[in-house]
C-alpha cells in the first residue's frame, strides 16, 4: 500500500491541534463520565465493561485488519505495532474493560472515544506499515531502546493501578475509596502517569510524528484528568494525604 504521507502528516496535526483545544475547553471541567458526570444524567448509558470494550476494540482491530492486508510492511514497523500498541489495547480490551467495575457511561462519549480509537488504530498502523523508514540497526538505536524501556515501565504502572483502582469496589459497588499502595503513594492519578509514559516512550521508540501527537493527546486528555481526579479526592475525603500530588511525583 501507497503511504499518504500528506494525510498522515494533517492528522497528526489535527490530532495536536484538538490537544491544544481540548486542554483550553476542558479547563475548568472534564469529560462527562465516571465521577465527574453532571446531573440530570444522561437517558442512554451503557455498562462501563461494555463501554470499555467496544471504545478500545476498534484500537485493536484497525491496525491488526491493515497488518493483514499489507505485504510489503516494514518488518521493524510491524514489529513495533504489535509489541507496543497492539499489545496496550489487547489489555485494554480484553482485560481492563472485561474486569471494569465502573459507572456506567454515556452512549455519546463511547461513541466519540470508539470513533478516535479507530482513527488513531489507522493513523498508527499506517505509518507505522507504510511511511517508517527504520535502519537495519534500529533496534540497537538508543531511541528505540529508551522508548520501549519507557513503554514497557508505563504500561505495569497503568495495569498495577488499574489493579489497585478495582479492588478497592466490590462488584456492584459505586462508592469510592482512597487508593494506597504503588505510586498511588505519590500521585492520585497513578494509572494516568502509567498511561502518559507508555505513548511518550512509543513516541520514543517510533521516532514519529503521528505517535508523538497521540502522547500529547493522551497527556492534554488524562493529565487534567489526573488533577480534578486529586480535587475530588481532597474534597471528599478530609484525611486525604497532605503530601500526595496529582500526577507527577513531588512536582504536581
Amino acid at each position: 500500500m501507497h503511504c499518504h504521507e500528506d494525510l498522515i502528516c494533517c492528522l497528526s496535526c489535527g490530532m495536536i491541534l484538538s490537544a491544544l483545544g481540548y486542554l483550553i475547553h476542558h479547563k475548568t471541567a472534564q469529560t462527562s463520565y465516571g465521577r465527574h458526570m453532571g446531573l440530570p444524567l444522561p437517558k442512554r448509558m451503557v455498562p462501563a465493561a461494555v463501554a470499555w470494550f467496544l471504545q478500545e476494540l476498534p484500537a485493536l482491530l484497525v491496525p491488526l485488519l491493515l497488518l493483514l492486508t499489507s505485504n510489503k510492511a516494514s518488518s521493524v514497523g510491524r514489529n513495533l505495532l504489535l509489541g507496543t500498541f497492539c499489545v496496550h489495547y489487547f489489555q485494554r480490551t480484553f482485560v481492563f474493560a472485561l474486569r471494569s467495575r465502573g459507572r456506567p457511561f454515556p452512549l455519546g462519549v463511547m461513541v466519540a472515544a470508539a470513533f478516535f480509537c479507530s482513527l488513531n488504530g489507522s493513523l498508527q498502523g499506517h505509518y507505522l506499515l507504510h511511511c517508517a523508514h527504520f535502519d537495519d540497526d534500529w533496534s540497537a538505536d538508543c531511541r528505540y531502546i529508551t522508548g520501549l524501556s519507557l513503554f514497557y515501565v508505563g504500561m505495569g504502572i497503568n495495569i498495577h493501578s488499574d489493579y489497585i483502582l478495582r479492588n478497592l469496589r466490590q462488584p456492584g459497588e459505586v462508592a469510592y475509596r482512597i487508593p494506597t499502595g504503588g505510586l498511588f503513594e505519590y500521585v492520585s492519578g497513578a494509572n494516568y502517569l502509567g498511561e502518559i509514559v507508555e505513548w511518550f516512550g512509543f513516541a520514543v521508540a517510533t521516532w514519529s510524528l503521528p505517535a508523538l501527537a497521540f502522547a500529547l493527546f493522551s497527556l492534554s486528555f488524562i493529565g487534567p484528568r489526573a488533577f480534578y481526579h486529586h480535587r475530588f479526592y481532597q474534597e471528599k475525603f478530609k484525611d486525604y494525604p497532605k503530601l500526595r500530588k496529582a500526577l507527577i511525583p513531588f512536582v504536581f
